[in-house]
């Protein structure tokens, strides 16, 4: 939902976090430009915190790939506590006097690797019935939603103490952290929701890597602005390259199939010497275009 024009209907923190994610796109325009394009690489949860992909001018056209990239969060979970929402903004729905041990949790982990079957919270963005499941659970009729696959790549425990524990995962698209510190409170033989969150990489980007909105703003309509950005092709490093002659590359930026130099089947990214020209999708062997780049 990277489109800030045309606002969902939302309630509480969730319309609170949506409105900042839209501010961030707008300060960002005023900064390179109202004519610029811009877009963000997907929300974060009201109460979470971290890095934000955000994507100018053709390199909003990576924004559907960075959605689709691995992430990785850090997250404390809180036991003795179900919420309504499975994080602190929700009301108290079930209590436990159960305190796992450290041990006890760092056991149950190995039930949330690798592709599993997840319930997502009540209080999430899926439609049910043409409607959202959070507009539902807010007029007290939580849907009853069906586990969806996901996968978890790793999920380490880093701290555990009688209140709680801490712990760092990286997973794919449609996974739910909120569900996620659910299911372990329950797997540990307690109950539990997500007393805070952040994100801290998505696909190649990471913490360390950011820069603070602010800074960036600052720099306004400057070369160290255009210096502080990466290139286009940054969020496709992971895509195998294509590389192609100056007249592939022209056949391919007017949509037609060039060969694929025995590139395997699958999604390609195609370049002319140091230059991004589209991402394609390989078959038969050929390459096809599937997003042209203007550089």
């Amino acid at each position: 939902e990277n489109r800030c024009t045309r606002p969902p209907r939302l309630a509480g923190g969730r319309q609170a976090r949506r409105d900042y994610l839209c501010a961030v796109v707008a300060r960002i325009k005023s900064a390179v430009g109202r004519g610029a394009k811009v877009g963000h690489a997907g929300t974060l949860d009201p109460m979470a915190t971290g890095v934000l992909p955000v994507a100018i001018g053709e390199a909003t056209k990576t924004v559907a790939f960075m959605m689709d990239a691995p992430k990785r969060y850090r997250f404390g979970v809180r036991w003795g506590e179900q919420r309504d929402t499975d994080d602190a903004e929700g009301t108290v729905i079930e209590t436990s006097q159960s305190r796992p041990a450290g041990s006890t949790v760092a056991n149950v982990l190995p039930r949330f690797i690798g592709r599993i079957e997840q319930v997502p919270p009540a209080y999430s963005a899926l439609k049910v019935g043409g409607e959202r499941a959070y507009a539902l659970a807010r007029q007290g009729r939580p849907p009853q939603l069906a586990p969806r696959t996901v996968h978890v790549m790793s999920l380490t425990l880093t701290k555990a103490d009688d209140d709680g524990a801490a712990f760092v995962v990286e997973c794919g698209k449609g996974t739910y952290v909120r569900a996620l510190a659910r299911d372990i409170a329950r797997a540990a033989g307690t109950v539990g929701h997500v007393s805070w969150l952040h994100r801290a990489a998505v696909g190649p980007f990471a913490e360390e890597d950011a820069k603070p909105l602010d800074k960036l703003v600052a720099l306004g309509h400057s070369l160290a602005l255009a210096e502080s950005l990466l290139p286009v092709d940054a969020a496709l490093a992971d895509i195998p390259a294509l590389p192609l002659t100056a007249r592939e590359a022209d056949r391919l930026r007017h949509g037609q199939p060039v060969p694929a130099h025995g590139a395997a089947p699958g999604r390609v990214r195609a370049i002319a010497g140091s230059r991004l020209v589209a991402l394609a999708e390989v078959g038969a062997g050929q390459a096809r275009p599937v997003r042209v780049f203007n550089m």
